[in-house]
């Protein structure tokens, strides 16, 4: 598989953040009065102030951001269980050193992706695309639209790693290639993807090439 750049996403695809993610989003829902588990199924792969809005539209702007913060202020500086998924480390080596292009495009927020990137001492990448830096989250193409652009390469030429239906529809979408990871969802929620792995860790960079290998 020929490629340019890589474009991956963090949570649930080179770490995983499930239980503070869960803690955080179960206590927004009991607090708001929402079911738990709809809001987990709909909260994946989403920026969280979208969620919030989507989530409680008759609230006030205020009230919505008041929640997102909360949110927010508890992901940053909750990091303790936070673990790198099989293989992250020895792909993104690989790509390391070589010099070849990649990135982060995550729906969380700086201050929540850079502390779980830190929490993790994973490398950081020179394009890091945030919530902060769009103004439609996945699954809309613009982040990684807007991740290749970043690495001055057409989304076409890049492939995205993703663990989340409306992430993978985002790079769909965007005109990526598209590889999901086997987190927490299935192959048949995941189906838009043109491969699927059960870990970063079947995925190498070829020795003479600028093109993947995959192993089973």
């Amino acid at each position: 598989m020929n490629f340019k750049g890589l474009l991956f996403d963090l949570d649930g695809t080179l770490i995983d953040s499930l239980a503070i993610v869960d803690l955080a989003w179960r206590q927004f829902a009991r607090r708001n009065q929402l079911d738990e588990d709809k809001t987990m199924d709909f909260i994946h792969g989403r920026p969280a102030l979208q969620s919030v809005q989507q989530l409680l539209p008759d609230l006030s702007k205020a009230k919505q951001q008041h929640e997102f913060n909360l949110l927010n202020e508890f992901e940053t500086n909750n990091t303790d269980g936070i673990v790198v998924l099989n293989g992250t480390r020895e792909l993104l080596a690989q790509l390391e050193a070589r010099d070849v292009p990649w990135a982060i495009v995550t729906s969380g927020t700086k201050a929540v992706a850079f502390a779980r990137v830190q929490a993790c001492q994973l490398p950081m990448p020179k394009v890091f695309i945030t919530a902060d830096h769009i103004n439609k989250g996945k699954p809309d193409p613009e982040p990684y639209l807007l991740g290749a652009s970043s690495l001055g390469l057409d989304a076409s030429d890049c492939i995205v790693f993703e663990d989340a239906p409306a992430g993978v529809t985002s790079g769909v979408e965007a005109g990526c290639r598209v590889i999901a990871i086997d987190s927490h969802y299935t192959k048949q929620q995941l189906a838009a993807a043109d491969i699927f792995v059960d870990s970063l860790a079947q995925v190498s960079l070829s020795a003479h090439a600028l093109s993947l290998d995959f192993k089973a």
